[in-house]
C-alpha cells in the first residue's frame, strides 16, 4: 500500500484568495487560446464566472495579469501579461515542489521511521 498526502496550495493577497489551481488553469486557458471567452468555453465555464475571476486576480495582483483587446474586425483578445506568465510559473513552481515534499514526508514518515 502506498500512502499519498492530499492538500491544496493557494496563494493570498491581503487575506484575499489571489491564484489557486482553478484560476491557474483560467490564466493557462486564456494564453492557449488568446481569449477569455474560448478559455471559459475551453473550462466549461460561464464568460461572467471568467471574466468575475480574472477581474478579481487583477484587483489583488501587484500589476495586471491579463491584457484585452476589443472585439473589431479581427474580433477581441487576451494576453498574459509578463507579470502574469511569472505569477503562473511562481504558482506552479511552488505546488510541484510542495507535493514532491510531502511525498518525501510520507515516505520517510511512515516508510522508513517505522518500519519494522
Amino acid at each position: 500500500m502506498k500512502y499519498k498526502i492530499k492538500s491544496r496550495i493557494w496563494i493570498e493577497a491581503d487575506g484575499n484568495i489571489l491564484l489557486g489551481e482553478g484560476r491557474v488553469r483560467l490564466l493557462k486557458a486564456i494564453e492557449e487560446t488568446g481569449s477569455l471567452s474560448k478559455a471559459a468555453k475551453s473550462l466549461n465555464m460561464s464568460y461572467k464566472k471568467a471574466w468575475s475571476i480574472i477581474d478579481k486576480v487583477n484587483y489583488r495582483a501587484e500589476r495586471s495579469v491579463i491584457t484585452t483587446q476589443i472585439g473589431g474586425k479581427g474580433g477581441g483578445g487576451a494576453q498574459l501579461t509578463p507579470y502574469g506568465k511569472s505569477l503562473v510559473i511562481a504558482f506552479e513552481t511552488i505546488n510541484e515542489k510542495c507535493w514532491k515534499f510531502l511525498d518525501e514526508q510520507i515516505t520517510k514518515q511512515i516508510y522508513s521511521d517505522f518500519k519494522h
